[in-house]
C-alpha cells in the first residue's frame, strides 16, 4: 500500500447487505408484511406457528407471494431465526411522458426523471394519464407503479 492511499477493508466472514435489506425475527412476521424468500421480495399472505416440541424449537410456516413475478413460495424455519425483510421506499410522482412500453416521471420531492416500465395490471394502467399523481414503491433498487393518487 502506498502512503497517502485509502484503506481497503475485505470482509471474508460475512457477506454484505444491500442497504434495501433489515433483519428481523421471523415470529414477528404477519399476513401482509414483506419478507425475502429465495433472494426474491414477497408479501406474506400466511403465518402458521407450531408450538415447541419436547425436543425442538417453534417453527413458522410461511406462505407468500412473489412482488415482482406474482409466484407463491413457501418456507419453513425455526421461529427465532432472523431473516431478511425487504425495505419499501415508497415515494410520490407525476407522469410527464407516455414513451410506448414505459412511462417517464418525476419524483414529487427531488423533482428527479426517470423512465418506469408501465404496469402489468390492465385496470391499473388504464387509469394512469398524463401529468397524474401516482405512488412509486422501490424495493431492491427496482421500481414499481402501485396505485394512482386521486385528486381532492
Amino acid at each position: 500500500m502506498e502512503p497517502g492511499e485509502p484503506a481497503v477493508i475485505v470482509c471474508k466472514t460475512e457477506m454484505v447487505k444491500p442497504m434495501s435489506i433489515r433483519r428481523a425475527e421471523a415470529r414477528g412476521l404477519k399476513p401482509g408484511g414483506y419478507v425475502m424468500i429465495d433472494d426474491m421480495p414477497c408479501r406474506i399472505v400466511s403465518v402458521e406457528k407450531s408450538k415447541p416440541g419436547k425436543h425442538g424449537a417453534a417453527k413458522i410456516d410461511l406462505e407468500a407471494v412473489g412482488f415482482f413475478d406474482n409466484k407463491k413460495r413457501a418456507a419453513m424455519m425455526p421461529a427465532d431465526r432472523m431473516v431478511d425483510v425487504p425495505v419499501i421506499d415508497k415515494r410520490s410522482a407525476t407522469v410527464i411522458a407516455d414513451m410506448g412500453e414505459n412511462y417517464s416521471l418525476m419524483d414529487s420531492d427531488t423533482f428527479e426523471t426517470y423512465e418506469i416500465l408501465k404496469p402489468a395490471d390492465q385496470e391499473l394502467a388504464a387509469q394512469i394519464k398524463l401529468n397524474s399523481s401516482v405512488e412509486v414503491w422501490d424495493v431492491m433498487g427496482k421500481r414499481v407503479i402501485m396505485r394512482v393518487k386521486t385528486e381532492k
